[in-house]
């Protein structure tokens, strides 16, 4: 449990749970979340004088109470027109906020709009007149919401993977037999593998990987293998030499702990990675970004929101995690029939949907659906918000 002091000095800050003091005798006890020079120079910037009302949401509320199951991302939407635009609504006491991410359920925002400017005021109103009132809460960090629906998220940080060439898969080690002589392996048995394992746990189950090609280059820019589960090493095996002089070797044991579907001889394996699906908060690229949708994760043919897609963007081309990415939808071609031979037109292209980037590889990126009016389909376009 952590103990968080509001005082007055808040007034300003959306969702931060302690004051200055309180905070820094436990600034150990907070995790440090990434927080760009691009947003503290927002923050900084709007911590003079709030926000100008033409930015705020049409239908933006007066007050807000946080609720169990709120991400940023939703607050973020009630209050501004453009909901990664984040750091205009923590950053108007910047120098009060240790951690921005740190915002509870039962807290009340206040919006506060005078001059032109808007501000957003945190606390428990006293009397007929919004003020704060300074109280002592408990909480633990699991308590604190999301930036972005990270449940949606956490399953693809194993699962979606991108290889830079298929050779990475064809090094790793292999399921070479099953359970007395069985076709496939279900959750709970084993099957036995050859390759190093350095001791290494916990393990991932991949499967034939495909190639991923840029829509418009055609170019290779990774491979998605099909995940099968996770397994764990129960055993490691040994190569050697036996005494009569032959070689000697016995394969290392797994067990599968999950199966999204049975696994078989062939099967390759990598480690499972660090968990790094920590939330990041949404933010629009620093400079122009644009690409196209380079697949759909798994097999459908095409995606709505909460569903992932893999884009033709990576690390080289500055794609970040947490970049949010409007969807574009190409214009219909139709006929003009007011005009004699009734010529063929393009409509103009329509902005339908957003995205936010939550894994990054060199040439590639995953993506999270956010909002979509119709269905995404590979060589649908993105750019910057």
């Amino acid at each position: 449990m952590i103990r968080h002091s509001l005082s007055a000095a808040v007034a300003f800050s959306l969702g931060v749970v302690a004051a200055s003091a309180a905070l820094n005798a436990q600034a150990q006890a907070v995790p440090d979340y990434p927080i760009t020079a691009q947003q503290k120079a927002t923050a900084s910037k709007v911590a003079e004088a709030g926000v100008p009302l033409s930015d705020l949401a049409p239908n933006a509320p007066d007050s807000y109470t946080v609720k169990r199951g709120d991400t940023l991302w939703d607050i973020s939407k009630i209050f501004l027109k453009r909901p990664w635009r984040w750091p205009e609504l923590w950053g108007m006491n910047l120098q009060q906020i240790r951690n921005p991410h740190l915002i509870f359920p039962g807290q009340v925002l206040y919006l506060d709009k005078s001059n032109g400017r808007a501000r957003l005021r945190l606390g428990t109103p006293v009397g007929g007149d919004v003020k704060l009132s300074p109280r002592l809460r408990e909480g633990s960090l699991s308590d604190a919401i999301t930036t972005v629906p990270v449940h949606l998220l956490e399953p693809f940080f194993n699962e979606a993977v991108i290889f830079d060439t298929s050779e990475e898969l064809l090094k790793a080690p292999r399921i070479v037999a099953t359970q007395e002589g069985r076709v496939l392996v279900s959750r709970g048995e084993n099957a036995y593998i050859r390759g190093p394992v350095n001791g290494q746990r916990d393990w991932r189950v991949f499967r034939e990987p495909k190639a991923l090609r840029d829509p418009k280059t055609k170019e290779v820019l990774g491979y998605e293998a099909l995940y099968v589960g996770a397994a764990e090493l129960v055993e490691e095996g040994t190569e050697g030499t036996g005494a009569d002089g032959n070689p000697l070797i016995i394969p290392s044991t797994i067990t599968m702990k999950l199966a999204r579907q049975e696994g078989m001889v062939g099967d390759r394996l990598t480690p499972v990675p660090p968990r790094d699906f920590d939330s990041v908060v949404p933010h629009a690229p620093a400079g122009d970004m644009a690409g196209m949708v380079v697949g759909l994760y798994g097999e459908a043919l095409t995606a709505g929101q909460n569903q992932i897609v893999s884009l033709n963007k990576g690390s080289k081309d500055g794609m970040e995690r947490g970049h949010v990415l409007a969807l574009w939808r190409d214009g219909a071609l139709v006929r003009d029939v007011t005009e004699p031979g009734k010529p063929t037109i393009k409509l103009p292209d329509e902005r339908h949907g957003l995205l936010y980037v939550f894994r990054v590889f060199d040439k590639m990126s995953y993506a999270l659906i956010l909002t979509v009016k119709d269905p995404v389909k590979p060589g649908d376009r993105f750019t910057q918000p």
